[in-house]
């Protein structure tokens, strides 16, 4: 048929488009670094939280770019501080775990194994935005079992209190740290957390295929086939443990609490689903294209997980500010890139950041807005590894 032969084709051309550039003399690939040492020191039990406000699917800030490069370097007690955590167990009970840190230049919390020819600016658009779709809506709608339960888009997982996640270990879930604390209290849902799972179906009668909106190119037009109505059906795991950084919960209400919007659930049994790699955040100018990519579960469509990639635009050490299109409810999915693995000779995608929001900022009394995701920076890299691991040896180069 027409439509499969065009379906075809199309399908080949996101393929292409989503692989990196390959260059005669060189491949953008990973760069394993040392990373600093993360570890857990006393911990004490805190109040039961209330558990009483409903989960923000958005969040907003009042600095921009600029204002989070003017901000004070941290010194190595704030990064203390900031580093800190709270876990909250599944029967409610809260504690606080002091941490300290080792091996690290309190100078700089960038990726210097990256910084050669990094100049740590990218290129700035003077074009206002004014929603979270970014003129064309380039976000494709992911459907079929060839697709959705196959990797990469199968470490895509849905919150129950309605945000994304990724899966980042065999029973770990990384997601943003407002979907499940509002920076004063955990919100309501967060004790019975669930994090659900698509569940294959016996038979896949539908085709597979990508859900692209009709204005996104003229050469696609009624070349693909309907979305699906039926809702997909979830297989849901319950949270057993949550780790929140106090430098999400001190700071919410001033300008640095983005910088630490991350959080990792532990899932009561594994999910028995191939995860995707933890890595620490290149400069978006050493990104394949400057592109990144991720998936989530967008409150506008709903039954649907959509995927999106986009350009890198401006960048702070722990902040990447991005026009991918998205909309509530992606908020807590794992920005990704896919660059080569010299070590194991083969392309890899690895987790790079954590999709915070949609934010907006007044600035001389015009409105500015941006997506932003949080960074994985090294010292955030050895936390959540250690969390994942449980050991800092395992998590030493990032």
């Amino acid at each position: 048929m027409r439509w499969r032969a065009a379906l075809s084709r199309f399908t080949s051309l996101l393929f292409l488009l989503s692989l990196p550039p390959v260059f005669s003399s060189s491949r953008p690939q990973w760069i394993l670094q040392r990373v600093p040492v993360v570890l857990p020191q006393q911990t004490e039990t805190r109040p039961v939280p209330h558990f009483l406000s409903p989960a923000r699917l958005d969040v907003s800030s009042p600095c921009d770019p600029e204002c989070h490069k003017r901000a004070p370097r941290p010194s190595y007690w704030d990064l203390r501080q900031l580093l800190a955590y709270e876990t909250l167990h599944s029967d409610g009970q809260l504690t606080e775990t002091a941490i300290g840190i080792y091996g690290f230049n309190t100078s700089s919390d960038s990726s210097p194994a990256y910084s050669s020819g990094s100049s740590g600016k990218a290129e700035r658009s003077h074009v206002r935005r004014k929603r979270q779709i970014f003129g064309h809506d380039g976000r494709f709608s992911i459907a079929g079992q060839n697709f959705l339960l196959k990797y990469p888009f199968s470490v895509a997982v849905k919150l129950s209190t309605g945000c994304s996640g990724t899966l980042v270990g065999d029973r770990h879930v990384l997601t943003a740290a407002h979907c499940v604390h509002d920076g004063k209290n955990y919100v309501k849902g967060a004790q019975k957390l669930r994090v659900g799972f698509l569940k294959p179906k016996h038979r896949d009668t539908q085709p597979s295929y990508f859900y692209v909106p009709s204005n996104f190119t003229n050469h696609v037009e009624g070349a693909y086939a309907p979305p699906i109505k039926d809702k997909m059906k979830f297989q849901w795991i319950r949270a057993k443990r949550t780790h929140v950084p106090k430098g999400w919960i001190k700071g919410n209400a001033n300008d640095i609490g983005m910088d630490y919007d991350y959080a990792l659930l532990e899932l009561k049994k594994p999910h028995k689903r191939r995860h995707m790699k933890l890595g620490v955040s290149p400069p978006a100018q050493k990104l394949p294209g400057r592109r990144v990519h991720f998936s989530g579960y967008d409150n506008d469509r709903p039954g649907e997980l959509v995927y999106r990639f986009c350009r890198a635009g401006e960048e702070t050490s722990d902040l990447l500010y991005q026009h991918c299109d998205a909309k509530p409810g992606a908020s807590g999915s794992g920005v990704y890139a896919r660059m080569w693995d010299g070590r194991h000779r083969r392309w890899e995608r690895k987790v790079i950041g954590v999709f915070s929001g949609h934010q907006w900022v007044e600035r001389q009394g015009a409105s500015q807005e941006f997506n932003v995701a949080v960074r994985i920076t090294p010292l955030k890299y050895a936390q959540i590894c250690y969390w994942i691991k449980g050991n800092f040896v395992d998590c030493r180069e990032g």
